[in-house]
């Protein structure tokens, strides 16, 4: 998925702002609410997404770096989504759907068809570009569309990787788990890593608890699709907001107090060291660098190929507004420069 903001405004892993709301119970880690931030995706009729990272307060949990949980969308309301070609440099992206179906085609000559329960990781490497399209037959659109920062040695790469990934449930006492990334609950995905990270589907019956073995090494963060009683480490975690707890856990307790299921996404990883810059649909190490991945965007450069196949709502090779690719918005006047995300703890005011 791309980010539409008209003026995007340069993420840099920012080590300031003020700390988000925070609590902690004897004996359990600290818990750091980070709240999401509504983004319309472009369109008089913009399907809007709830956006938790980046975030002034937080930019990465691990090497994720951008969380958009969207819908349950009508599509007949809003119609629905079509992401006409646009491009990646510096990421990987993970789509994880709930419910709906999205038509996905890249740079790289691939094709698939985004489904719930089944995992789609394209590697942007040096450069790539895709289009996505929700399908004509989908009612409801509804899921999270993640991204992984990847480091240094691995962002100039020239090939335009695509995989796709269908985990089996594991069940546990009071619920089920899909892991589309890393390992957990004794399931490991096949799916490639340049950092260590893991990302799991989680569903927690009404009243249930979960004492989840977690790597200490790992900073997590848990958002909230459905359910209106969890709570992470004691600490109520606000529908559609994440909790972060940073590393040094061995165990997460995750709780379900509600009436109703709840469904949960899980996202964890080992720090991520490096200084980045994400500006649009760029994550870069410079100012420089960022110009020069939209100059080469907007001149058709071979750095990112191109889309063939594309079919948007508007017609084959146009979306709605007739666009057969996504303009590059204007660069902010200023010199962006990356800064450290916070350390990998909960951050807190007193």
């Amino acid at each position: 998925m791309t980010n539409q903001e008209a003026r995007p405004s340069p993420q840099v892993c920012a080590d300031g702002g003020l700390p988000g709301p925070w609590a902690e119970r004897e004996g359990r880690a600290p818990v750091e609410i980070i709240s999401s931030r509504a983004v319309p995706l472009g369109g008089p009729r913009a399907m809007n997404v709830r956006r938790t990272l980046p975030q002034r307060q937080r930019s990465l949990i691990g090497a994720w770096c951008f969380v958009d949980h969207y819908g349950p969308d009508e599509v007949a309301a809003t119609g629905g989504m079509d992401v006409a070609p646009h491009p990646h440099t510096g990421l990987q992206t993970v789509s994880w759907l709930f419910e709906g179906a999205i038509a996905h085609v890249d740079s790289g000559g691939n094709s698939a068809d985004v489904l719930p329960g089944e995992m789609n990781l394209m590697t942007a490497g040096a450069g790539i570009c895709h289009s996505e399209t929700s399908s004509p037959d989908t009612g409801r659109l509804h899921g999270v569309q993640l991204w992984v920062a990847l480091p240094e040695e691995a962002r100039h790469d020239a090939d335009r990787k695509f995989e796709h990934h269908v985990p089996e449930p594991v069940g546990f006492d009071g619920g089920s788990a899909l892991v589309f990334l890393g390992s957990l609950l004794g399931s490991r995905s096949p799916v490639s890593m340049y950092t260590p990270l893991v990302g799991a589907e989680l569903r927690l019956d009404p009243g249930a608890e979960l004492d989840l073995e977690v790597d200490a090494g790992f900073e997590h963060g848990l958002l909230v699709d459905t359910g209106g009683a969890v709570t992470l480490e004691g600490v109520h975690v606000p529908k559609d907001a994440v909790g972060y707890t940073g590393m040094g856990s061995q165990t997460l307790r995750i709780a379900n107090g509600g009436g109703e299921p709840a469904r949960l996404v899980l996202l964890g990883g080992a720090p991520f060291d490096e200084e980045v810059i994400m500006w649009w649909n760029f994550l870069g190490r410079s100012t420089e660098e960022i110009r020069q991945f939209r100059q080469e965007w907007e001149e058709h450069g071979e750095r990112f190929g191109r889309v063939e196949g594309y079919v948007g709502h508007g017609g084959p090779g146009r979306n709605r507004d007739g666009l057969d690719r996504l303009p590059a918005p204007e660069l902010p006047q200023v010199r962006m420069r990356p800064r450290k995300n916070p350390p990998p703890h909960a951050q807190f005011e007193g």
